[in-house]
């Protein structure tokens, strides 16, 4: 492995410094935590605290890292330029991608055998237990049982992985630039832990301030499908570890002696006479290490103390004070406040304009129109807004402004093909499934700030695809692309919505029109009304079976586009996946690698089909598989009840992997599976395994009325690896059990010719507390191999839990969803 330094200077040194002890909460028992209300909780980022088997999650808050003007400074203050960094030095991974592959690769084959041996026991156990489910016929793998897309997205970021950039400064700062975007997940938390564990630094040492767009990264400066984690765990460990041996290097030669009499602890190298050097002391003398005396090699898993503890975020108090800075908190010189009008339809356009009365109101500092619509700049938003509200305007219809709900119904049922078994000689089950239109709605609305002027551009905003952000703006603006320079800045909520970057488009162009700076706030009905969508589908299923087994099992998938134009084809292509020779669309290819049936069911098939209706769609948390694992969920209960079986037995007795019959154990145990329920009252389960992880749900739902269902208890067991913050974990379970019984039982929106009828949360009746159920318990796993997605893992399991114990307490299985649209 190569190291590059500022200041590179020769000389081998001495031997490698001895590791501090293993922790001994690296074999801690599996982790229930209960997020019923408790009286007490331990401050887990203590690091002299052990980790506790039970906590209290903290609630999910939606906010990224301080803003780059916050990050430490480049250079020490006072004193002259120092332009060969010697007051600071950058560690940047130099790894080959095929080194990485191979590392992965081998991280895979060496999961702890006691580890795997626990998933055994507890998997053969529960079929010990349930003697009555039959053996089944064993089905065939999918595509994302061999390669998936997180692994797809990980390969095309492979020849870029060695620019990430780590950085020791003078005052004793370690900054991580991370190359991906804090939308409330966690990750910056996660990536801090990361870097405190491999430097042996306090992790209130640790910061991660967001990288600008940084076209040379490529592909790896996508955030989205549960990677972030997946993608940077071994580059952000190596880069640290890296950075590790030059301090202890630089700390040798200082005092004479062996590096490996030296330790390392607290932000500092340790002599064993007891003398000690903060991180920050030795940090210009590492900048002149070109070969640093000791390996590099980042910790093995029992070495690891603080990775895996349940630790609070690293910006929870800049977040509860108001120091975080979003795109609508920035104070750009010049910037001003800026909304657009919009059509009354889709994509409708502007026919005539009478912007006279507007101009003359107060504060108003200019008209101008954009292809999306009317742009008004005043000195307030409240001004801006007033202004907006008096234009005089009419609009053209947009090209869907003829259909209305039941008109893409009826085109998503035309758009399937007939099933491949006709169900002469066998029994069979059929399911037929529609699912709504859905908001991102995040709690931030959409934001952006530009300032175009003839030769440049800057701009600033939430952006997942920063690179695809920053290309389109300057092929829109005429510019260079090294003329746009993109600001990425913490996001409040995303679930996909900040893939595009709509709101920076649109604000270049009002800046361009107006010739100065803006600040363009989208308000909800904005977001709501003319933003993206989960796409509206519809699906077909059919699963034969006889001697009480699933011979075959078809899911017809028909929906309206997803729109995938935000750098994800040619992240594929660059995978080694080319379209054009295999024939299918983007959305086939997505469609391939994230879809498989978790279960053994004989002969599985799946299909996509969809129909191009000019819409704003998206990615909207878990993508496919949100509605696609659903409707195989709710199928196998129903395949159950047809074959006399316990919903729970049945699953067991298919699931392809230990790993997952552990997970569906644990879960059925904690909640009690199958205890008596009051009438109107009944448990539901869902399970689901995509990105690296496995999750199941079980959630006990009140019916009495069956127009105002509510979950009022969820048992949740995830299996993701080696999990990182514990604590970041539970709280996505715990948001995706949120989002999974929102668009199940009421959130979704209607399309009344060419129109959305939703534009606020007082319409779009996403889940509110009363909704949310009072006692969520979590189970983890014990580590079984390298860290899983978690961002979208729970949302199938969650959904598909809540539709079957609505189906068991009303005696009704749901169909169209939401339930009470």
């Amino acid at each position: 492995m190569l190291v590059r330094v500022r200041d590179p200077a020769a000389g081998p040194g001495p031997p490698r410094p001895a590791r501090p002890e293993p922790s001994p909460a690296r074999r801690a028992p599996p982790i229930s935590t209960s997020i019923a209300p408790s009286g007490s909780a331990r401050n887990a980022t203590d690091p002299t605290a052990a980790p506790a088997a039970e906590a209290t999650a903290a609630p999910v808050t939606e906010a990224p890292p301080e803003a780059e003007a916050e990050a430490p400074a480049a250079s020490p203050a006072g004193g002259p330029a120092d332009p060969t960094g010697r007051r600071r030095f950058l560690t940047y991974l130099l790894a080959a991608p095929t080194l990485t592959v191979a590392a992965r690769l081998g991280l895979d084959a060496a999961a702890p055998a006691t580890a795997q041996a626990a998933v055994r026991t507890a998997a053969e156990r529960a079929l010990a237990e349930q003697t009555s489910a039959p053996s089944q016929l064993l089905g065939l793998p999918g595509i994302p049982d061999i390669l998936d897309l997180g692994d797809a997205l990980i390969v095309a970021g492979l020849p870029t992985s060695h620019l990430l950039v780590l950085e020791v400064t003078a005052d004793g700062r370690a900054a991580l630039h991370l190359p991906r975007l804090e939308v409330g997940q966690g990750l910056t938390t996660a990536i801090a832990m990361l870097v405190a564990e491999e430097l042996d630094a306090r992790l209130t040492d640790v910061d991660v301030p967001l990288s600008d767009g940084r076209p040379e990264l490529l592909f790896n400066q996508l955030t989205g499908a549960s990677n972030s984690v997946r993608s940077l765990y071994d580059p952000v460990r190596a880069a640290a570890a890296a950075a590790r041996a030059r301090l202890v290097t630089a700390a040798a030669h200082r005092w004479s002696l062996p590096a490996g009499t030296l330790r390392t602890a607290d932000s500092a190298v340790l002599a064993p006479d007891g003398r000690r050097a903060g991180y920050g002391e030795l940090a210009a003398e590492a900048a002149g290490i070109a070969v640093p005396a000791v390996p590099a090699a980042p910790k093995s898993p029992d070495q690891q103390h603080l990775v895996g503890r349940p630790t609070g975020r690293i910006d929870a108090r800049d977040i509860v004070t108001g120091r975080a800075k979003y795109a609508g908190d920035l104070a750009v010189p010049g910037a001003v406040p800026c909304v657009v009008a919009r059509p009354t339809t889709i994509n409708g356009t502007l026919r005539s304009l009478d912007a006279s009365a507007a101009r003359a109101m107060p504060g108003v500092l200019g008209v101008v129109t954009v292809p999306t619509g009317v742009a008004v700049l005043a000195e307030t938003f409240d001004q801006a807004l007033k202004a907006r509200d008096a234009l005089l305007t009419s609009w053209n219809p947009g090209p869907v402004a003829a259909l209305s709900d039941a008109d893409i119904r009826a085109r998503l049922r035309a758009a399937h093909l007939p099933f491949l078994v006709p169900p002469l000689l066998t029994q069979y089950v059929d399911g037929e499934f529609d699912f709504a239109f859905v908001n991102h709605a995040p709690m931030e609305v959409l934001t952006a700030v530009a300032d175009v002027r003839p030769n440049r551009a800057e701009i600033w905003f939430a952006s997942q695809t920063p690179i695809v952000a920053q290309q389109t703006i300057a092929a829109e603006l005429g510019l260079p692309q090294d003329a746009v320079t993109v600001h990425v800045v913490r996001g409040g909520g995303s679930f996909g919505r900040r893939l595009f970057f709509d709101a920076a488009l649109e604000a270049a162009r009002i800046s361009r029109a107006a010739g100065r700076p803006v600040k363009l706030m989208w308000t909800r009905n904005d977001d709501m009304r003319h933003g993206r969508m989960r796409p509206a589908s519809h699906h077909r299923v059919r699963a034969t079976y006889g001697l009480g087994q699933v011979i075959s099992y078809e899911h017809r998938v028909a929906t309206v586009r997803t729109d995938f134009r935000h750098g994800l084809g040619e992240a594929l292509t660059a995978a080694g996946f080319n379209l054009s020779v295999a024939g299918i669309s983007l959305a086939q290819a997505f469609f391939l690698l994230s879809e498989k049936n978790p279960y053994d069911v004989g002969i599985p098939t799946q299909l996509l089909a969809e129909v191009p209706l000019d819409m704003h769609t998206g990615s909207w948390r878990s993508v496919y598989s949100g509605t696609v694992r659903v409707a195989d969920e709710i199928m196998m209960d129903e395949l159950a009840r047809r074959l006399g079986q316990d919903p729970v037995v049945f699953r067991l007795a298919r699931v392809r992997d230990a790993a997952g019959r552990a997970v569906l154990d644990k879960v059925a145990q904690a909640g009690r599976w199958g205890r008596p329920m009051p009438a109107g009252q009944a448990q539901g389960v869902g399970y689901h395994d995509e990105n690296g992880g496995r999750v199941a749900y079980l959630v006990e739902l009140d019916a009495t009325d069956p127009k105002q269902p509510r979950v009022t208890r969820a048992v949740i067991a995830a299996d993701l690896g080696l999990v990182i913050n514990p604590r970041g974990l539970e709280a996505q379970l715990t948001g995706a059990l949120i989002d999974g019984s929102s668009v199940v039982l009421q959130a979704g929106n209607h399309i009344d010719r060419g129109a959305v009828r939703e534009g606020s949360f007082a319409d779009f009746r996403y889940a509110r507390q009363r909704n949310s159920p009072p006692s969520v318990e979590i189970h983890l796993m014990p580590p079984s191999g390298p860290p899983g997605g978690a961002g979208e893992l729970g949302v199938p399991a969650a959904s598909a839990a809540v539709a079957n114990a609505y189906a068991r307490a009303t005696g009704t299985s749901p169909r169209s969803f939401p339930i009470d649209f």
